[in-house]
C-alpha cells in the first residue's frame, strides 16, 4: 500500500531531475517548389513541453512590399489574399493556386508560455516556378567582314533565371568553340564575334530554357557577311576629288573673268 502512495512521489521528483524538452519548430521540406496555379504545402512541425495549446503564426519575411514583415496567419485565421485560399492543419499551411506574388520565404512561429523556452521557428522558401516565354533577339541582317558583331537574346521572365543556346542553320553552336572565332554566354544570352568572316554567314536564333518548362526560340534572322569594296571606296574618294577639282577650277576661272567683281 505503501508504495502505492510512493508512485506518485517518485513521478513529481524525475519530472524535475530529468532534462524536459522546450517549444522545438522544424520542416521537412526547406524548400518548396511548384508551378502557377498549383498546391503548395509548407510544413511545419512542432513539439512543446508543457503548453498544450501553442500560439502558432505564420509570417512571410522576404518577398513582400514592405520592409517588415506580412502576417500570413495571425490570431487563428489567415490574413490578406490568403483569405479563402489556405488552411491549415497542426501548423503546416496548404495554399492553393499560388502565384508569383506567393513566392519568396515564410516563417512559422509556434508560441509556447509555459514552456521554459517559449518561441521556436522554421523557415520555408517557396519559389514558384515559370516557364520561358519567347525571348526577344537582336540580330543583324548584315556586316562587313572583319567587323565585331554582337547577337543578344533576352528572356526575363522565367523562374528559375533562364539560360541560352545559340543556333546557326539550326544547329546549337558549341559554348566553347574550337577556333575561338565566338564566344556565347549562357547566363546573358550574348553572342559575340571579335571579327566576322564569309564563314559567319547563316541564319541565327536563340533559344531560351529552364525546367519550368519547354523551351522557346526567337525567329531566325539571316545574317549575310560583305567583303569591304575596296574598288568601290577608292572610286568614289576618286569621284568626291573631281568635284572638288572642278569646283575649284570654276571658282578660279570666274573670278579671272571678272564673275565675282563688283561694278
Amino acid at each position: 500500500m505503501d508504495n502505492l502512495f510512493t508512485l506518485p512521489v517518485m513521478f513529481v521528483i524525475l519530472s524535475q531531475i530529468l532534462p524536459s524538452s522546450p517549444v522545438t519548430v522544424s520542416t521537412s521540406i526547406p524548400v518548396v517548389e511548384v508551378h502557377e496555379d498549383q498546391v503548395a504545402r509548407l510544413s511545419c512541425e512542432f513539439s512543446t513541453e508543457n503548453d498544450e495549446r501553442p500560439r502558432i503564426e505564420w509570417k512571410k519575411t522576404r518577398g513582400t512590399m514592405s520592409t517588415s514583415p506580412d502576417f500570413v496567419y495571425f490570431e487563428g485565421e489567415f490574413r490578406r489574399n490568403f483569405r479563402g485560399r489556405a488552411t491549415i492543419k497542426g501548423a503546416t499551411v496548404t495554399l492553393e493556386k499560388v502565384t508569383q506574388e506567393d513566392a519568396g520565404e515564410y516563417r512559422c512561429e509556434v508560441s509556447a508560455a509555459s514552456d521554459s523556452v517559449q518561441l521556436g521557428e522554421a523557415n520555408i522558401t517557396l519559389i514558384v516556378l515559370v516557364p520561358p516565354q519567347v525571348p526577344s533577339c537582336e540580330i543583324p541582317s548584315s556586316a562587313i567582314t572583319g567587323t565585331e558583331v554582337e547577337m543578344l537574346c533576352s528572356e526575363p521572365h522565367g523562374v528559375p533565371a533562364v539560360f541560352y543556346i545559340w543556333y546557326k542553320d539550326k544547329k546549337p553552336l558549341p559554348v566553347h568553340p574550337l577556333n575561338g572565332t565566338y564566344s556565347i554566354n549562357e547566363n546573358t544570352g550574348t553572342l559575340t564575334f571579335k571579327s566576322v568572316t564569309k564563314a559567319d554567314t547563316g541564319q541565327y536564333h536563340c533559344e531560351a530554357r529552364n525546367k519550368a518548362g519547354p523551351p522557346k526560340s526567337c525567329e531566325g534572322t539571316h545574317m549575310e557577311i560583305d567583303d569591304l569594296n575596296i574598288s568601290a571606296i577608292i572610286a568614289g574618294v576618286v569621284v568626291v576629288c573631281l568635284v572638288i577639282a572642278l569646283c575649284t577650277f570654276g571658282a578660279c576661272y570666274a573670278h579671272r573673268h571678272g564673275f565675282f567683281s563688283r561694278d
